[in-house]
Protein backbone atom coordinates (compact mmCIF):
# COMPACT_ATOMS: atom_id res chain seq x y z
CA UNK A 1 0.00 0.00 0.00
CA UNK A 2 1.38 3.40 -0.99
CA UNK A 3 1.21 6.58 1.07
CA UNK A 4 -1.46 7.94 -1.27
CA UNK A 5 -3.51 4.73 -1.10
CA UNK A 6 -3.33 4.76 2.69
CA UNK A 7 -4.66 8.30 2.78
CA UNK A 8 -7.54 7.41 0.44
CA UNK A 9 -8.34 4.29 2.48
CA UNK A 10 -8.50 6.25 5.71
CA UNK A 11 -10.68 9.01 4.31
CA UNK A 12 -13.12 6.63 2.63
CA UNK A 13 -13.50 4.45 5.71
CA UNK A 14 -13.95 7.43 8.01
CA UNK A 15 -16.74 8.84 5.83
CA UNK A 16 -18.88 6.04 7.24
CA UNK A 17 -19.05 7.73 10.64
CA UNK A 18 -17.85 11.30 10.02
CA UNK A 19 -18.79 14.04 7.58
CA UNK A 20 -16.43 14.83 4.70
CA UNK A 21 -14.57 17.64 6.43
CA UNK A 22 -13.97 15.78 9.69
CA UNK A 23 -13.01 12.56 7.90
CA UNK A 24 -10.41 14.46 5.88
CA UNK A 25 -9.05 16.22 8.97
CA UNK A 26 -8.73 12.99 10.95
CA UNK A 27 -7.11 11.19 8.03
CA UNK A 28 -4.57 14.00 7.74
CA UNK A 29 -3.76 13.79 11.46
CA UNK A 30 -3.22 10.04 11.25
CA UNK A 31 -1.08 10.21 8.11
CA UNK A 32 1.13 12.93 9.58
CA UNK A 33 1.58 10.90 12.76
CA UNK A 34 2.22 7.72 10.77
CA UNK A 35 4.80 9.15 8.38
CA UNK A 36 6.20 12.02 10.41
CA UNK A 37 5.53 14.39 7.51
CA UNK A 38 2.84 17.00 6.79
CA UNK A 39 0.78 16.67 3.62
CA UNK A 40 2.93 19.03 1.54
CA UNK A 41 5.96 16.83 2.24
CA UNK A 42 4.09 13.57 1.65
CA UNK A 43 3.14 14.77 -1.82
CA UNK A 44 6.79 14.27 -2.78
CA UNK A 45 6.65 10.54 -2.02
CA UNK A 46 2.96 9.68 -2.32
CA UNK A 47 3.74 6.59 -4.42
CA UNK A 48 6.22 5.14 -1.94
CA UNK A 49 5.11 1.94 -0.20
CA UNK A 50 4.38 2.01 3.52
CA UNK A 51 6.67 -0.12 5.64
CA UNK A 52 5.27 -3.23 7.32
CA UNK A 53 5.33 -1.42 10.66
CA UNK A 54 3.49 1.59 9.23
CA UNK A 55 0.88 -0.67 7.63
CA UNK A 56 0.27 -2.53 10.90
CA UNK A 57 -0.01 0.75 12.77
CA UNK A 58 -2.44 2.11 10.17
CA UNK A 59 -4.70 -0.93 10.51
CA UNK A 60 -4.60 -0.64 14.30
CA UNK A 61 -5.49 3.07 14.16
CA UNK A 62 -8.31 2.45 11.70
CA UNK A 63 -9.81 -0.31 13.82
CA UNK A 64 -9.98 2.03 16.80
CA UNK A 65 -11.24 4.97 14.75
CA UNK A 66 -14.13 2.94 13.39
CA UNK A 67 -15.21 2.30 16.98
CA UNK A 68 -15.63 6.07 17.35
CA UNK A 69 -12.57 6.44 19.57
CA UNK A 70 -11.31 10.04 19.36
CA UNK A 71 -8.24 10.36 17.17
CA UNK A 72 -6.55 12.46 19.86
CA UNK A 73 -6.56 9.49 22.25
CA UNK A 74 -5.36 7.10 19.57
CA UNK A 75 -2.43 9.33 18.64
CA UNK A 76 -1.97 10.63 22.21
CA UNK A 77 -1.81 14.18 20.93
CA UNK A 78 -3.99 17.27 20.72
CA UNK A 79 -3.23 20.83 19.65
CA UNK A 80 -4.06 23.74 21.95
CA UNK A 81 -2.87 27.32 21.87
CA UNK A 82 -0.45 26.50 19.07
CA UNK A 83 1.23 23.73 21.09
CA UNK A 84 0.99 19.94 20.83
CA UNK A 85 -0.10 18.26 24.07
CA UNK A 86 -0.06 14.65 25.20
CA UNK A 87 -3.58 13.42 26.02
CA UNK A 88 -5.08 10.10 27.03
CA UNK A 89 -8.38 8.81 28.40
CA UNK A 90 -7.65 10.31 31.82
CA UNK A 91 -8.12 13.88 30.58
CA UNK A 92 -10.54 15.83 28.42
CA UNK A 93 -9.53 16.62 24.86
CA UNK A 94 -8.85 20.40 24.72
CA UNK A 95 -11.60 22.40 22.98
CA UNK A 96 -11.38 25.58 20.86
CA UNK A 97 -13.59 27.54 23.27
CA UNK A 98 -11.12 26.86 26.08
CA UNK A 99 -8.37 28.20 23.84
CA UNK A 100 -10.45 31.37 23.47
CA UNK A 101 -10.70 31.64 27.26
CA UNK A 102 -6.90 31.53 27.54
CA UNK A 103 -6.55 34.16 24.82
CA UNK A 104 -8.96 36.40 26.74
CA UNK A 105 -6.73 36.18 29.81
CA UNK A 106 -3.61 37.01 27.81
CA UNK A 107 -5.29 39.91 25.99
CA UNK A 108 -6.59 41.38 29.25
CA UNK A 109 -3.36 40.95 31.16
CA UNK A 110 -2.27 44.31 32.60
CA UNK A 111 -0.26 43.06 35.56
CA UNK A 112 3.53 43.40 35.60
CA UNK A 113 4.34 40.00 34.09
CA UNK A 114 7.20 39.36 36.51
CA UNK A 115 4.77 39.63 39.42
CA UNK A 116 1.79 37.84 37.87
CA UNK A 117 0.41 34.72 39.58
CA UNK A 118 -2.17 32.37 38.05
CA UNK A 119 -4.13 29.36 39.35
CA UNK A 120 -5.98 26.90 37.10
CA UNK A 121 -8.72 24.95 38.88
CA UNK A 122 -9.46 21.51 37.40
CA UNK A 123 -6.45 21.45 35.10
CA UNK A 124 -6.86 18.07 33.39
CA UNK A 125 -4.17 17.79 30.70
CA UNK A 126 -2.58 21.01 31.91
CA UNK A 127 -3.22 22.70 28.57
CA UNK A 128 -4.39 25.93 30.24
CA UNK A 129 -1.50 26.53 32.68
CA UNK A 130 1.16 25.24 30.29
CA UNK A 131 -0.04 27.55 27.50
CA UNK A 132 -0.24 30.52 29.88
CA UNK A 133 3.26 29.81 31.17
CA UNK A 134 4.63 29.52 27.62
CA UNK A 135 3.00 32.82 26.66
CA UNK A 136 3.64 34.65 29.95
CA UNK A 137 7.08 33.28 30.76
CA UNK A 138 7.72 35.21 33.98
CA UNK A 139 4.33 34.48 35.53
CA UNK A 140 4.06 32.11 38.49
CA UNK A 141 1.57 29.44 37.46
CA UNK A 142 -0.06 26.72 39.55
CA UNK A 143 -2.88 24.25 38.95
CA UNK A 144 -4.99 21.72 40.80
CA UNK A 145 -7.06 18.65 40.01
CA UNK A 146 -8.77 15.87 41.94
CA UNK A 147 -7.39 13.18 39.64
CA UNK A 148 -3.87 11.85 40.19
CA UNK A 149 -3.98 10.28 36.72
CA UNK A 150 -4.85 13.63 35.14
CA UNK A 151 -2.05 15.37 37.03
CA UNK A 152 0.45 12.83 35.70
CA UNK A 153 -0.59 13.89 32.19
CA UNK A 154 -0.36 17.57 33.15
CA UNK A 155 3.10 17.07 34.64
CA UNK A 156 4.20 15.21 31.50
CA UNK A 157 3.09 18.16 29.37
CA UNK A 158 4.78 20.62 31.70
CA UNK A 159 8.03 18.67 31.43
CA UNK A 160 7.79 18.34 27.65
CA UNK A 161 7.15 22.07 27.26
CA UNK A 162 9.95 22.85 29.72
CA UNK A 163 7.83 25.04 31.98
CA UNK A 164 7.75 25.17 35.76
CA UNK A 165 4.24 24.75 37.16
CA UNK A 166 3.24 23.80 40.70
CA UNK A 167 0.55 21.11 40.75
CA UNK A 168 -1.79 20.25 43.64
CA UNK A 169 -3.82 17.04 43.90
CA UNK A 170 -6.94 17.87 45.90
CA UNK A 171 -10.72 18.01 45.86
CA UNK A 172 -11.46 21.69 45.25
CA UNK A 173 -15.06 21.33 46.40
CA UNK A 174 -13.83 20.79 49.97
CA UNK A 175 -12.93 24.22 51.42
CA UNK A 176 -10.69 22.50 53.96
CA UNK A 177 -8.24 21.96 51.07
CA UNK A 178 -8.10 25.62 50.07
CA UNK A 179 -5.29 26.66 52.46
CA UNK A 180 -2.96 24.50 50.34
CA UNK A 181 -3.52 26.79 47.35
CA UNK A 182 -1.75 30.13 46.78
CA UNK A 183 -3.25 33.61 46.62
CA UNK A 184 -3.13 34.72 42.98
CA UNK A 185 -3.85 37.55 40.56
CA UNK A 186 -5.80 35.36 38.15
CA UNK A 187 -8.01 32.33 38.71
CA UNK A 188 -8.96 30.44 35.57
CA UNK A 189 -11.14 27.36 35.30
CA UNK A 190 -12.99 25.14 32.86
CA UNK A 191 -14.89 23.14 35.48
CA UNK A 192 -17.40 20.34 34.92
CA UNK A 193 -20.73 21.99 34.09
CA UNK A 194 -22.90 19.59 32.07
CA UNK A 195 -25.91 18.29 34.06
CA UNK A 196 -26.22 14.50 34.03
CA UNK A 197 -29.71 14.88 32.54
CA UNK A 198 -28.09 16.33 29.40
CA UNK A 199 -26.03 13.22 28.65
CA UNK A 200 -28.29 12.41 25.71
CA UNK A 201 -27.18 15.62 23.98
CA UNK A 202 -23.49 14.70 24.13
CA UNK A 203 -21.73 13.09 21.17
CA UNK A 204 -21.40 9.31 21.44
CA UNK A 205 -17.60 9.26 21.24
CA UNK A 206 -17.34 11.84 24.03
CA UNK A 207 -19.62 9.77 26.28
CA UNK A 208 -17.81 6.54 25.49
CA UNK A 209 -14.23 7.72 25.93
CA UNK A 210 -13.79 11.02 27.79
CA UNK A 211 -13.70 11.13 31.63
CA UNK A 212 -17.18 11.77 33.00
CA UNK A 213 -15.91 13.37 36.21
CA UNK A 214 -14.43 16.17 34.11
CA UNK A 215 -17.66 16.66 32.16
CA UNK A 216 -20.73 16.12 34.33
CA UNK A 217 -22.22 17.53 37.50
CA UNK A 218 -25.31 16.55 39.46
CA UNK A 219 -28.70 17.70 38.21
CA UNK A 220 -29.64 19.14 41.61
CA UNK A 221 -26.66 21.52 41.76
CA UNK A 222 -25.03 21.93 38.33
CA UNK A 223 -23.35 25.21 39.28
CA UNK A 224 -21.58 23.92 42.39
CA UNK A 225 -18.10 24.57 40.99
CA UNK A 226 -18.88 28.21 40.22
CA UNK A 227 -20.29 28.67 43.73
CA UNK A 228 -17.09 27.26 45.18
CA UNK A 229 -14.86 29.37 42.92
CA UNK A 230 -16.78 32.54 43.84
CA UNK A 231 -16.28 31.91 47.56
CA UNK A 232 -12.67 30.79 47.09
CA UNK A 233 -11.88 34.03 45.27
CA UNK A 234 -12.80 36.07 48.35
CA UNK A 235 -9.78 34.71 50.21
CA UNK A 236 -7.40 33.72 47.42
CA UNK A 237 -7.75 36.51 44.86
CA UNK A 238 -5.28 39.35 45.30
CA UNK A 239 -6.28 43.02 45.07
CA UNK A 240 -7.45 43.81 41.50
CA UNK A 241 -7.45 40.09 40.74
CA UNK A 242 -9.73 38.50 38.14
CA UNK A 243 -11.56 35.18 37.69
CA UNK A 244 -12.08 33.68 34.22
CA UNK A 245 -14.32 30.65 33.69
CA UNK A 246 -15.70 28.66 30.82
CA UNK A 247 -19.46 28.14 31.11
CA UNK A 248 -22.32 26.23 29.53
CA UNK A 249 -23.95 28.36 26.84
CA UNK A 250 -27.33 28.23 28.61
CA UNK A 251 -26.02 29.14 32.07
CA UNK A 252 -24.42 32.55 31.60
CA UNK A 253 -26.98 34.56 33.56
CA UNK A 254 -27.17 31.96 36.33
CA UNK A 255 -23.38 31.90 36.77
CA UNK A 256 -23.25 35.71 36.72
CA UNK A 257 -25.86 35.83 39.51
CA UNK A 258 -23.65 33.58 41.64
CA UNK A 259 -20.66 35.88 41.26
CA UNK A 260 -22.78 39.02 41.70
CA UNK A 261 -24.23 37.62 44.93
CA UNK A 262 -20.67 37.25 46.21
CA UNK A 263 -19.78 40.85 45.44
CA UNK A 264 -18.20 40.49 42.00
CA UNK A 265 -18.81 42.49 38.86
CA UNK A 266 -19.18 40.25 35.81
CA UNK A 267 -18.73 40.30 32.07
CA UNK A 268 -20.06 37.54 29.81
CA UNK A 269 -18.33 36.83 26.51
CA UNK A 270 -19.31 34.93 23.38
CA UNK A 271 -17.04 32.49 21.59
CA UNK A 272 -16.38 32.44 17.84
CA UNK A 273 -19.64 30.52 17.36
CA UNK A 274 -21.49 33.44 18.99
CA UNK A 275 -22.40 31.34 22.02
CA UNK A 276 -22.01 32.75 25.53
CA UNK A 277 -19.26 30.44 26.81
CA UNK A 278 -17.07 32.60 29.07
CA UNK A 279 -17.35 34.82 32.11
CA UNK A 280 -14.98 37.24 33.83
CA UNK A 281 -15.51 38.28 37.45
CA UNK A 282 -13.68 40.80 39.63
CA UNK A 283 -14.24 43.00 42.66
CA UNK A 284 -13.19 46.19 40.84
Amino acid sequence: MTVQEASYLLTNKLRIIYDESEATTIAEMVMENLTGSPRVERMKYMHVELTKDETNKLNHYLERLLKNEPVQYILNEAWFGGFKFYVDENVLIPRPETDELVEWVITDCKFPISELSILDIGTGSGCIPVTLKRRLRKAMVSACDISEAALKVAQKNSNTMNVDIQFFCLDFLHPSNWPQLPEVDIIISNPPYIPIKDKSTIEANVLAYEPHTALFVTDDDPLLFYKAIAVFGKTHLKSSGVIYCEIHESMGDAVAKIFNANGYQCLLKQDMQEKTRMIKASFA
